[in-house]
């Protein structure tokens, strides 16, 4: 379980309660800012701060019949604080409310992703040290390729997270502004001086220009960043998968007591969370696209963002909130095989150290083409199962000539092949896990 430090949980964020709380702030600090510029009555503000409330159920009532939430959430706040709530909204359009009210959510919301990508980067690097010398194959088109360990497998991983974990900060930073600039943002019922209160008093910024709206961009932006934190989490999810193939079987997500894989077949252990982080990121990148359109707006505004944000930002958050905790779960509990990585190295005969015989050729002074000519053709005999690759080269008079079968032979070793990933490793052990 992820500490959260006192933060709500993602789905309270997004209530139509937290949502008016909100709003109730930023009316509440709009007339303070007016009573300090002169233009409300300061006893008028100090009743509407001493009454101002709402009913969410009885503002939904009253949207029934204005069909418009914020008059809908004025006349109610109206009906609790009495003749004083003329001074709200005092020069001031919906969106300055909707726009400034949901940056705060969106705030709020980044705030949990960036202390859940924390926790997964300090788990990866953890798991990452862990395995840094157990040794495994690396495939590349899903074929053998080269030794790796399986440390430094999640190496890659936990510096992609600490990408993320930056790209979420940087967009933190983007969707923290706010405005109550106007119908147009031209400030022309309000002093600039009323954006500024409510916005430091809020922890936003003021946006630098506005139309009627924040610009869609600032929004686009959070949303990318998470498709790509919910694409890494498809990746390594992915990866765990392939992993776990029957073929393959190096690695497996946990399967807990008790827990069935198949109504049918008894013996199946289905990596069921890998394949739920897989498909709800696809769900994450769609909604990045969504956000991306509602950038373009007739004029200096329309409502067709409105209605796509009020599912993208809510749902987007909360899956990748999910995920990242799914993922966490396997990656805590997953189960390493690595007698079965050792195996699985073997099963070519040691075709995967081509590459040293290569360059144990051209450091004898052999040209280049020709010697991956040599090596080629006794790697493609072993393939078609003519002899084993060693066998081959001792045999092959060419290779004969330039190299002892003690110098062949030397070139058949895993750990020569992994004497440099220790740069790797110094590295993740500085690198930093916290925002």
């Amino acid at each position: 379980m992820i500490e959260r430090y006192g933060l709500a949980p993602m789905k309270e964020i997004w209530t139509e309660e937290a949502k008016l709380e909100n709003w109730l702030k930023i009316e509440v600090l709009a007339s303070e800012a007016m009573a300090d510029l002169g233009l409300v009555p300061r006893e008028a503000v100090e009743d509407i701060k001493a009454n101002a409330a709402f009913d969410a159920d009885r503002v939904e009532e009253i949207e029934q019949r204005t069909r418009h939430d914020v008059v809908a959430f004025l006349e109610n706040m109206s009906e609790h604080i009495g003749e004083s709530a003329r001074f709200l909204h005092y020069g001031m359009t919906s969106s300055d409310v909707l726009d400034t009210g949901l940056a705060l959510q969106m705030r709020d919301a980044v705030d949990i992703l960036i202390v859940d990508t924390s926790h997964l980067l300090a788990l990866l690097k953890k798991r990452a040290l862990e395995f840094r010398d157990t040794v495994m194959i690396g495939r590349t088109h899903g074929v053998h390729a080269e030794p790796i360990t399986f440390g430094h497998k999640l190496a890659v991983w936990a510096f992609e997270t600490r990408r993320n974990l930056d790209r979420l900060l940087r967009a933190r930073d983007t969707v923290s502004y706010g405005k109550i600039s106007g119908a147009v943002g031209t400030y022309a019922n309000l002093d600039p001086f009323v954006e500024k209160y409510v916005c430091d008093h809020l922890g936003l910024k003021p946006a630098e220009a506005s139309t009627q709206i924040l610009q869609r961009d600032r929004h686009a932006e959070l949303m990318c960043t998470m498709a790509i934190c919910a694409s890494s989490l498809d990746k390594f999810a992915t990866e765990v998968r392939a992993l776990q193939k029957t073929e393959v079987m190096e690695a497996e997500e946990p399967f807990r007591e008790g827990q069935t894989g198949s109504s049918a077949m008894p013996h199946k252990r289905n990596p069921i969370i890998c394949e739920r982080v897989c498909g709800l990121a696809r769900v994450i990148r769609g909604n990045a696209s969504v956000a991306l359109q509602d950038l373009a707006l007739w004029h200096e505004r329309d409502i067709s963002h409105s209605s796509a944000e009020r599912v993208i930002l809510p749902d987007s958050t909360i899956l990748l909130d999910y995920i990242t905790h799914k993922f966490i779960e396997v990656l805590e509990g997953l189960v390493v095989y690595p007698l079965k990585m050792e195996e699985d190295m073997a099963i070519t005969q040691g075709l995967i150290f081509s590459e040293k015989l290569l360059l144990a050729l051209v450091n004898k002074g052999v040209t280049r083409l020709y010697a991956y000519k040599m090596v080629q053709a006794n790697a493609m005999r072993a393939a078609k199962g003519d002899g084993s690759f060693y066998e081959n080269l001792v045999s092959d008079p060419d290779v004969a000539d330039v190299l002892t079968p003690t110098e062949i032979a030397d070139c058949f070793d895993a750990r020569k092949a992994l004497t440099r990933v220790h740069v790797v490793f110094e590295r993740l052990e500085e690198l930093k896990v916290d925002p």
